[in-house]
């Protein structure tokens, strides 16, 4: 088995008129040949190649798609921001199995915010915003720490974002478990006292309301080099962590959760479980 993973934060690399840039287009087109490079080396027998909101959402999503196939012969396929929330749901109630009942997950990306509730293993519910941990640092902080005006403005952007959307999840009913996925989840938990990483999948790591507003009330003060010292958090991320702690708040709150369990599984393993069923039927 091999894991591999390179960061890109393309969201971060948008131009003015929401377009990615050339550099991002470059990391972008090195990073699906490298991946292709890997899995010839692997002798994998299937490569899956999937873009979500970065890509989807740019003003210039065919022409980049376009430029990587050109460049690597890899043709990416992307993803319906609907299609990212249930595959997620889907890795989530795999993990968890159906005695779980309702489960409501909840995914912060770099470019979007997947949320999703059901008793399935097909949401009742499913949607995608643009709500992003990385998307939000981009447009809406310049300043390191960010401004404490400009926190209070971006939570209530937040909270009107949400608030098209909660209704529809409250109108399901209670959950009878609430999850997070992502990364961002991870080290939120962490931040909050969960288990590190290095204690394995099988240990159970939650997100309280209570720890996440004293986590904010922490890390809104701090530089982002200051972050990126604390225990969980990686270099790569800890610059937007202020914003993803924000949208995890939000969505908390405007559903009503008062604990999230923190999954080990996400989109990763929801497309590697949706491929297998294909296979199996």
């Amino acid at each position: 088995m091999s894991d591999w993973k390179q960061p890109l934060r393309l969201v971060e690399m948008l131009d003015k008129n929401g377009a990615i840039d050339d550099k991002g287009v470059k990391k972008l087109t090195e990073a699906v040949q490298e991946a292709a490079d890997l899995a010839d080396n692997l002798k994998c027998e299937e490569f899956l190649a999937f873009a979500t909101s970065a890509v989807r959402s740019a003003a210039n999503s065919d022409d980049v798609l376009d430029h990587v196939e050109k460049k690597t012969g890899v043709r990416l396929r992307v993803l319906s921001g609907k299609d990212e929330a249930r595959l997620t749901f889907l890795a989530a109630r795999r993990w968890y199995g159906w005695s779980a009942g309702r489960i409501t997950n909840l995914d912060i990306g770099g470019g979007s915010l997947e949320m999703s509730t059901g008793t399935d293993e097909v949401p009742d519910v499913a949607v995608s915003l643009d709500l992003g941990a990385g998307r939000l640092t981009h447009e809406w902080f310049d300043t390191d720490p960010p401004e404490k005006k400009m926190v209070n403005t971006l939570r209530d952007y937040i909270d009107a974002e949400l608030a098209t959307v909660a209704d529809d999840f409250l109108d399901q009913g209670e959950a009878g478990l609430a999850v997070g996925t992502s990364k961002t989840f991870r080290t939120l938990a962490r931040l909050t006292g969960s288990a590190p990483s290095s204690a394995g999948p099988y240990v159970k790591r939650t997100l309280t309301a209570p720890g996440l507003r004293q986590l904010i009330a922490f890390i809104t003060r701090m530089t982002a080099s200051d972050r990126a010292e604390l225990e969980g958090v990686s270099s790569d991320r800890s610059h937007q962590i202020v914003a993803g702690a924000l949208v995890a708040e939000a969505t908390m709150r405007a559903l009503n959760l008062d604990k999230l369990e923190i999954c080990p599984w996400a989109l990763r393993e929801g497309v590697i479980l949706r491929q297998i069923d294909k296979g199996q039927n």
